[in-house]
């Protein structure tokens, strides 16, 4: 545990998930394989249909609509539906479709083996002070058996736009009803999590668990309150 600037008496804590609680390098990749193998297989005018060509579709949306960025899950939605309608699918099955791959999607995103620290770290943190999840991803808590640690959960969409905008951050303030200085984020992106958290109000603590060097990293914003190598450490700050 590295302290770049003093720490005054924390509150509450909120946490990033994907990269912060779990590893979600690979899940992340087979879902993908899974979902786009699901879309193929929904209709034979798309048995053809390539990753790139998804890809494409995906940008396409960005361009037109550059909002849908803040809600990853619709993105992956609407292009699944454009990418059938694109090959000359009908409308309502287009969508009824899209549904049914984002339903495979779900399935394989959450299919993820959480360490035992964390759940040992949360569950220790939980008994002391409250925890909200905020989140830029679809993973789902529920199903990776974290959700009993929060009090809530914020996601980007539905709960405002993605960090590093300030909505989610200052949304978890105002429900836990605390001043935002009194609250940690926990978070493995300098930006995101780090840069997002700090302008908002927040103290920040960046979790480096690949062992990266902050005074060299090209995406480092803000210097953060504190820096980490293992989730456990934070039971010494409560």
């Amino acid at each position: 545990m590295h302290f770049y600037r003093p720490l005054r008496s924390i509150a509450a804590m909120t946490f990033d998930l994907d990269d912060t609680l779990y590893d979600n390098r690979q899940p992340i990749l087979r879902t993908a394989q899974e979902t786009h193998a699901a879309l193929q297989a929904f209709h034979p005018a798309l048995a053809g249909f390539s990753p790139q060509q998804y890809q494409q579709v995906r940008a396409r949306l960005l361009v037109s609509e550059p909002d849908i960025y803040h809600d990853v899950t619709e993105w992956r939605r609407r292009a699944c539906e454009q990418a059938m309608l694109d090959e000359g699918i009908a409308p309502g099955q287009a969508r009824s479709g899209s549904y049914q791959v984002m339903e495979v999607f779900a399935r394989w995103r959450s299919d993820i083996e959480v360490p035992q620290e964390t759940h040992q770290t949360l569950a220790s943190l939980a008994e002391k002070i409250p925890l909200v999840a905020i989140t830029n991803g679809n993973a789902d808590p529920q199903r990776l058996g974290l959700d009993g640690y929060f009090r809530f959960v914020l996601r980007a969409g539905p709960d405002g736009r993605s960090k590093p905008f300030a909505d989610m951050y200052r949304r978890a303030a105002q429900q836990l009803a605390l001043p935002a200085a009194q609250i940690l984020h926990v978070g493995d992106d300098l930006t995101t999590d780090v840069a997002g958290a700090l302008r908002a109000g927040f103290r920040a603590c960046w979790i480096n668990l690949q062992q990266g060097n902050l005074m060299l990293a090209s995406d480092a914003r803000l210097l953060p309150d504190l820096e980490i190598s293992r989730l456990a450490s934070l039971t010494a700050l409560v």
